[in-house]
């Protein structure tokens, strides 16, 4: 591939702790027409870029080290026309709402292939035909989402975190590491 035809594609940054899940998106991505470079973290994504943003994104949530939100905010700060989609096997309400405040286009729960991820990136307005669930949350997961919430008040600090909800350390570790009811 010629250096014209490289500068020709998009560029897309990938930032996920599961190497099979990178790999695998990173070829689809590649197939589409896209330059795909990956991070395994926040860290390593940032020293990626300190001076200019990709055009594309797709940041996991939950990694080692930082959270994927410092990552949005890092490119949303850089270059404000980024295309962000924010990945999670953990979804909740708390953590969508900040994706978007801080510069996320789009907000998926995992499994996402790549189809998924493209219709996000296209996504500029809200849907009015989204299904509005008839079943209120259930307590489990009204628990979940207050947990989600208070996380982020204090930036992914669990000490901090679990003193402010007066629960013990390690039983708010056990319980960030259960999946979320879905409903």
């Amino acid at each position: 591939m010629t250096q014209e035809s490289l500068q020709d594609q998009p560029s897309m940054l990938l930032v996920d702790d599961d190497e099979v899940f990178t790999q695998v998106l990173q070829k689809a991505m590649q197939k589409r027409g896209f330059l795909v470079q990956v991070a395994h973290n926040v860290a390593e994504a940032m020293a990626m870029y300190v001076d200019e943003s990709p055009e594309y994104a797709v940041i996991d949530l939950r990694m080692p080290g930082d959270s994927g939100l410092a990552l949005v905010r890092h490119l949303h700060q850089l270059d404000n026309q980024t295309r962000i989609v924010v990945l999670t096997g953990y979804a909740s309400i708390a953590t969508a709402v900040e994706a978007v405040k801080l510069g996320a286009t789009h907000y998926l729960a995992k499994p996402a292939d790549a189809d998924q991820v493209l219709a996000a990136f296209e996504r500029t307005e809200g849907d009015v035909n989204a299904p509005v669930p008839e079943n209120a949350l259930s307590v489990n997961r009204m628990e979940w989402e207050h947990i989600q919430r208070v996380l982020q008040e204090h930036d992914g600090n669990i000490s901090a975190t679990a003193r402010s909800l007066n629960m013990h350390r390690r039983t708010l570790q056990r319980k960030l590491n259960k999946h979320p009811a879905r409903k």
